[in-house]
C-alpha cells in the first residue's frame, strides 16, 4: 500500500483527493499538537550543549545520513567533540539510551546508526525519546555538540539549529499525509534554519568556493562517489580499479545486478548509470528494508549502498560490493552551522548555565 502511495504522491495523481478528509485529520492534529506545545501546554526540554536537528518535512530518505556524516567530519576538523542521536528505526533494540557500538548489528540498531559508526567511530547513541538520548549524550559522554538524525517534528527536544533535507523528487505533489507525502505543509521550509536540497551524484568534487548557496537559507549537496568496498573482505577499490574488475567479472560469465532499499532507490540506480556502469538487472526494496539471504542474489555480483551493505554483511560473498559516498557543501553552510553553536554558548553564558 505504501509503494502503491508514494508512486501516486510522486506522479501527482488525482485519485489521491480521495483521501482529503484523512489529510484534513492529520492536519488538525498536528496543528493541535503544535498549538500545545507553542503555549508550554506540552512541554519542551532543552539541553546545555547545541543540539542540530538534520530531518525532513516528508516520508522517507532523502540523503540525511551522507548530511549527518558531513557535519561530523566538519566539526571534528573544527576541533569539536559530536555525537549522534538517532531513533534507531527498524532496530529490535529494546533498552535505551543504547551506545552503539561496532560490534552491534543493523538488525539490532538500525541501519543509520550502524552505519555511522562502521563509518566514522562516532559516539551514536540510539533512544525513541530524544529528551532521554540528549541528556544521556550530555550527562554520561564527552560530547559538546549533538546531531540528531531525524526528529525535525520531535518538538519535545528543543533545538538550535534546523536542518531540513530534500532530494530531486522535492516534496511530491505537495499534499499533507497521506493525500502526500508531507508531515508537515510547505510553511515549515521557511521556518527552518537551512534547506539542504540533495541533488546528487557528481563526478567530480566541487570546490568549497563554488557557487551552492541558492538562498538565504537554501543550500546544495552533492554526493560523490569515493570507492568500491567488499562486503566480505572489506577490500576497497578505486572506481577506476572497480571497472577494471567488472569487466573481468562479466569475462567470467557472471551477471552484474544492483540493488537498493533506500528512500528512493532509483537515485542510487542513476549514479550507476552515470558512473556508466550497466546493469543486468535492478531490485529495488522499501526503505529500511530487512534484508535476508534469499534476497541477494548469488552467482552475480551485486552493488548496493553502504546503508543497505551494513544489513547484509553476515551473509554476503566475495561478489558483493558497496559504494562509499561522501556529501559536499559549500563553506557557507558550514559556517552557519558553526555561527549556531557559536549563538547557543553565548546564550548559555549569558544564563549562567
Amino acid at each position: 500500500m505504501l509503494k502503491t502511495l508514494q508512486i501516486a504522491w510522486y506522479s501527482k495523481a488525482k485519485w489521491v483527493w480521495c483521501l482529503a478528509p484523512l489529510s484534513a485529520i492529520f492536519w488538525a492534529l498536528t496543528s493541535l499538537r503544535r498549538l500545545l506545545f507553542s503555549l508550554g501546554i506540552f512541554s519542551s526540554k532543552g539541553a546545555t550543549i547545541p543540539v542540530i536537528v538534520v530531518g525532513n518535512i516528508g516520508l522517507g530518505g532523502n540523503g540525511k545520513t551522507p548530511l549527518v556524516l558531513a557535519l561530523v567530519n566538519d566539526l571534528r576538523a573544527k576541533g569539536f567533540s559530536p555525537a549522534v542521536l538517532s531513533r534507531g528505526y527498524g532496530g529490535r533494540q529494546t533498552q535505551f539510551p543504547h551506545r552503539v557500538t561496532q560490534e552491534d548489528s543493523a538488525v539490532l540498531v538500525g541501519d543509520e546508526p550502524a552505519l555511522i559508526v562502521r563509518r566514522e567511530n562516532t559516539l551514536t547513541v540510539i533512544d525513541p525519546l530524544r529528551t532521554r538520548g540528549v541528556e544521556f549524550i550530555q550527562d554520561n559522554t564527552s560530547a559538546n555538540v549533538i546531531i540528531c538524525d531525524d526528529g525535525l517534528q520531535h518538538y519535545a527536544m528543543k533545538r538550535d539549529l534546523e536542518l531540513c533535507v530534500l532530494d530531486k523528487r522535492g516534496v511530491g505533489n505537495g499534499y499533507l499525509l497521506p493525500m502526500g507525502p508531507l508531515r508537515e505543509g510547505l510553511w515549515r521550509l521557511a521556518k527552518v534554519d537551512a534547506v539542504v536540497k540533495n541533488i546528487g551524484f557528481t563526478k567530480t568534487k566541487a570546490n568549497s568556493d563554488d557557487s551552492v548557496k541558492t538562498s538565504s537559507n537554501r543550500f546544495e549537496m552533492t554526493l560523490q562517489p569515493m570507492r568500491w568496498i567488499n562486503l566480505k573482505s572489506k577490500q576497497p577499490l578505486s572506481l577506476d580499479g572497480f571497472k577494471v574488475l567488472l569487466d573481468e567479472k562479466s569475462q567470467n560469465g557472471l551477471h552484474l545486478i544492483a540493488l537498493a532499499g533506500i528512500g528512493d532507490p532509483k537515485r542510487f540506480f542513476d549514479t550507476l548509470d552515470e558512473m556508466e556502469i550497466l546493469t543486468d538487472r535492478q531490485i529495488a526494496f522499501e526503505d529500511h528494508h530487512q534484508f535476508v539471504k534469499s534476497d541477494v542474489p548469488t552467482q552475480s555480483v551485486v552493488l548496493m549502498t553502504e546503508k543497505d551493505a551494513v544489513k547484509c554483511a553476515e551473509f554476503s560473498d566475495e561478489n558483493c560490493w558497496y559504494l562509499e559516498i561522501s556529501a559536499h557543501l559549500s563553506d557557507a553552510f558550514f559556517t552557519l552551522v558553526e555561527k549556531g553553536i557559536e549563538t547557543k554558548a553565548k546564550h548559555l553564558m549569558r544564563s549562567g548555565a
